[in-house]
């Protein structure tokens, strides 16, 4: 208790907790002007007839044209939070807007998005306006030039463990001895220059997926130790740019080049906000003060929160142990667990309308109610086809179809392996029902991937 209360009182500079804030911001509000400037508002949260959401956050729904307003307001938060001008309200509302997005529609699910939202949630609970901003340069009050030395840990140990944890899903067999999926994506990115024609090569596949797994579960050490960071930062930055060149991942490799600048120490975060002053002619001298950083109300409750987090953050990826089977077949546990990249999964789905009483039927044309990256998302998870099925009952049930049963013909391939049964094609759907329990319906998967 007293190393622990001795860490707790701990200081250092609010440099680096600054920068990551207006890097954050500025990368958040640079990710959501590309979203709306590609069109993709109205592609993924406007056309669509149908919106998977997630189990007990049924009442996110996407507002139709009023969908812009929310991304204005998460935009609007972005510049509060990279200025650090009312940051503890910018901060609240940009995870409440964010989150929202992320949860309008699990077909657009990814760990970057994930990330974002905890992220931003922890970044609630810490003084990043304490330096370098206008509620600081404004109100000397919130102006601190040592803040405690955890709240910026904290960012390190978010980001470990995302690295961590990725590595470990790496630990399997598919992923280090059959080298699958990158066996088949590399192949296709022949086109690459210079380095292409090496992608058809076995030997290539395999070292990507060793120094894939092997990146993850060192780098957060690598970057901890000062004499191993700047190679580490090297690595980090060749890694993210390699991966973005050679796969559609979106801002997520900025993102994380970006927070790893965190583990740097604090003159090296002062020696950039020098260049900024600079630049925008900024009086950094406002902003130095030695004084001594006071406790905000109620920070036992924070603390308390703050432990619950991280408890959380390394709990839940280890959930799918809780269901039987395999879990790349199953996917329950799946999400929210940093699993990046591991599976090549193509399925095909056509359900069946049953007449119960008159025994007369008929097919879905799956494109009448979904898009085509939908239906693809669909075809391949089982909540995804479970929800999709209770659609088709109330739609159908809606247009005079009275005493109907829903089965459906799914037939599913992983990593390369040959196609076979998903959902026991007996199995009435509407009497199916949505928990976290184990669906029984999924048929066995016929193969055995071994490791974590």
């Amino acid at each position: 208790m007293h190393t622990l209360q001795s860490y707790i009182n701990k200081k250092d500079k609010a440099a680096p907790l600054a920068v990551f804030r207006i890097l954050f911001g500025l990368l958040m509000l640079a990710s959501l002007i590309r979203f709306w400037g590609y069109g993709w508002i109205n592609k993924l949260y406007v056309q669509p007839k149908l919106f998977f959401s997630y189990y007990g956050f049924e009442w996110v729904k996407p507002l139709g044209n009023y969908t812009y307003i929310v991304f204005i307001i998460c935009a609007l938060a972005t510049i509060g939070i990279m200025l650090g001008y009312k940051y503890r309200l910018a901060i609240i509302v940009f995870f409440i807007s964010f989150t929202y997005i992320e949860l309008m529609d699990k077909t657009t699910y990814l760990n970057h998005y994930y990330f974002i939202s905890i992220l931003s949630f922890l970044m609630i609970f810490l003084p990043a306006n304490a330096y370098f901003s206008i509620d600081a340069y404004k109100n000397a009050r919130v102006r601190y030039q040592y803040i405690p030395k955890w709240t910026i840990d904290s960012l390190k140990l978010i980001l470990g463990i995302v690295y961590f944890y990725a590595g470990l899903a790496k630990l399997n067999s598919d992923w280090l001895i059959k080298a699958m999926p990158l066996k088949i994506w590399l192949p296709s990115k022949f086109d690459i220059p210079f380095l292409g024609h090496y992608f058809n090569e076995a030997w290539v596949h395999y070292a990507f997926s060793w120094g894939g797994a092997l990146y993850d579960l060192s780098i957060p050490f690598l970057l901890l130790y000062k004499k191993t960071r700047g190679l580490a930062f090297v690595a980090v930055v060749g890694f993210h740019v390699f991966t973005k060149v050679l796969f559609p991942i979106g801002m997520f490799p900025y993102i994380m080049i970006v927070c790893t600048l965190i583990f740097f120490e604090s003159s090296f975060h002062e020696k950039i906000l020098t260049y900024v002053s600079k630049i925008f002619n900024i009086n950094s001298n406002r902003f130095t003060t030695r004084k001594q950083y006071v406790n905000p109300s109620f920070i036992t409750v924070r603390y308390s929160i703050i432990i619950l987090f991280f408890v959380f953050q390394i709990i839940i990826p280890f959930r799918y142990l809780l269901y039987p089977g395999e879990l790349f077949w199953t996917e329950e546990g799946y999400r929210f667990s940093w699993r990046v990249m591991l599976t090549e999964k193509a399925g095909y789905a056509q359900f069946k309308i049953v007449d119960t009483k008159t025994g007369k039927w008929f097919y879905v044309n799956n494109s009448d109610f979904l898009t085509t990256f939908q239906e693809k998302q669909m075809a391949t998870q089982a909540d995804f086809i479970l929800q999709y099925a209770k659609f088709l009952e109330q739609h159908f049930y809606q247009n005079g179809h009275k005493n109907i049963a829903i089965y459906v013909d799914n037939y599913v391939t992983l990593n390369g392996r040959l196609s076979s049964t998903f959902v026991n094609p007996n199995t009435d759907l509407t009497k199916q029902h949505e928990s976290f329990k184990h669906k029984n319906w999924i048929t066995p998967f016929t193969d055995e991937i071994k490791g974590i």
